[in-house]
């Protein structure tokens, strides 16, 4: 079955992971009888992750025509002759209306009807939540016949989980059993080694003919059988350590010793006098070095905003960052500074915008999308709260266009819950990007 991406937009995308099959319709009929069966319906609103029955309904609402649904068939069928691209560009309609989140583009949304009958869609990678435009036709239909709301989420995890236990105590018991076939290896062995020479004194009959073996061979088998059982420690009261020191100790060395256990510890005032000068004058240091390095930082954003105003490509700006003087976390927090400098709203598309100049500042080096990231942190930091409440449709950007990749992010993510800021809300919006990441993550594992 042929498959096509979910959505227009990224239609172009070869890597697009979310994609449907293409309708397929059929022409059934004749005369005033004459009807349009989309044949591929059901597996077209699997995709979409919304019912059959909401599809073709929007048809008849939007053709104005009669539509029905069977559900133990499957069959979907709309009154009249229609062609397949104009029911594939209604679909697009409600792909955007019904299925697509209104933040971030992502298909991966779930209906929600609120108390009030309000119809939302909240998105599983940005935590966004759309509101639907109440007017359309089909929003009377869903609220009639709401969709089943995912089931057995928690009874999977319950299943990973007992899996997980399972495997460790079969490994386990896996190990005891490798252990226990070593020792009655070692036992039978050494009955084996004592048998022989039994039995070949009674097949002879007499022990000239066969001499058995030195006492001495038997002997050191029956030694390194004992020594293996015996368990040698060593004795560590105080009584027996005493009596080592006294016995590895001569006379002058013991007194040498006594002598420097019962001098008193005097420090001079002088000394003391001299660790707090020394104390100030550090202290007064690293308050120089924190202003010299705002003062670096403030230069580094500067240049790189001069740099930026000359139109260079992205080659260009590479090069130009490779002889810039300072940390690579400085010069990456400068270049995204510089990048998002004047923006009030909307990083989202400024980011993308801009993408090319944030890979040349990520480069190949390791460790460099961490740099991006806690510049990331660092500027919803200093900027407006617009620039915290989008930090999640930031992240997806940077993820999808191949800046940011998985492990980088959860990294990230984890050493911000476990740092000094973790009471602060940009980890708050940013939980439910992550969870996405890492839902997407087992879901493809299992399949």
């Amino acid at each position: 079955m042929a498959l096509q991406n979910i959505g227009a937009a990224n239609s172009d995308d070869a890597f697009y992971r979310y994609k449907m099959p293409r309708m397929i319709t059929k022409i059934e009929g004749r005369g005033n009888g004459i009807k349009t069966n989309v044949v591929n319906m059901v597996d077209i609103a699997k995709a979409l992750a919304r019912p059959a029955s909401y599809t073709t309904k929007f048809f008849g609402c939007e053709l104005g025509a009669q539509s029905k649904f069977d559900e133990k068939t499957g069959t979907s069928l709309v009154n009249g002759a229609h062609d397949t691209a104009k029911l594939a560009g209604l679909l697009e309609n409600f792909i955007k209306k019904f299925v697509q989140c209104y933040g971030c583009g992502n298909p991966e949304t779930e209906i929600i009807i609120t108390k009030k009958e309000m119809i939302q869609l909240k998105c599983a990678a940005c935590g966004f939540i759309s509101d639907v435009d109440m007017r359309d036709k089909l929003t009377t239909f869903i609220l009639k016949n709401p969709a089943e709301s995912k089931k057995g989420a928690k009874d999977k995890k319950a299943m990973r989980r007992a899996e997980k236990e399972r495997l460790k105590e079969g490994e386990v018991a896996d190990e005891e059993l490798k252990k226990l076939k070593k020792e009655t290896k070692k036992k039978v062995s050494f009955k084996e080694a004592n048998a022989k020479p039994n039995s070949k004194k009674k097949a002879s009959g007499s022990d000239e003919d066969h001499a058995s073996p030195p006492r001495s061979h038997v002997n050191v088998e029956e030694e390194d059988e004992e020594d293996d059982d015996v368990q040698w420690q060593t004795d560590t009261s105080m009584a027996a350590a005493h009596q080592r020191i006294q016995e590895q100790l001569n006379a002058v060395t013991a007194e040498m010793v006594m002598l420097s256990t019962n001098e008193p510890e005097k420090k001079p005032k002088a000394a003391t006098q001299a660790h707090q000068s020394s104390k100030a004058v550090s202290v007064s240091r690293d308050d120089s070095k924190a202003e010299n390095g705002e003062r670096n930082s403030e230069t580094l954003v500067e240049e790189v905003k001069v740099h930026l105003k000359k139109g260079v490509t992205a080659s260009q700006f590479r090069s130009f960052l490779g002889s810039l003087s300072g940390s690579p976390q400085d010069i990456v927090t400068a270049v995204y500074e510089a990048l998002l400098d004047g923006v009030e709203k909307g990083f989202a598309k400024e980011v993308i915008k801009k993408k090319g100049f944030l890979l040349a500042a990520v480069g190949q080096q390791e460790g460099s999308q961490l740099c991006l990231l806690r510049a990331l942190e660092e500027f919803c930091g200093k900027s407006n709260a617009a620039a915290v409440k989008e930090v999640a449709l930031v992240l997806k950007a940077l993820y999808d266009a191949d800046v940011l990749e998985e492990e980088f992010i959860v990294q990230w993510f984890q050493e911000g819950l476990a740092g000094d800021k973790k009471d602060s809300k940009i980890w708050k919006n940013v939980k439910p990007f992550v969870d996405w990441l890492q839902s997407a993550e087992s879901e493809s594992e299992e399949e």
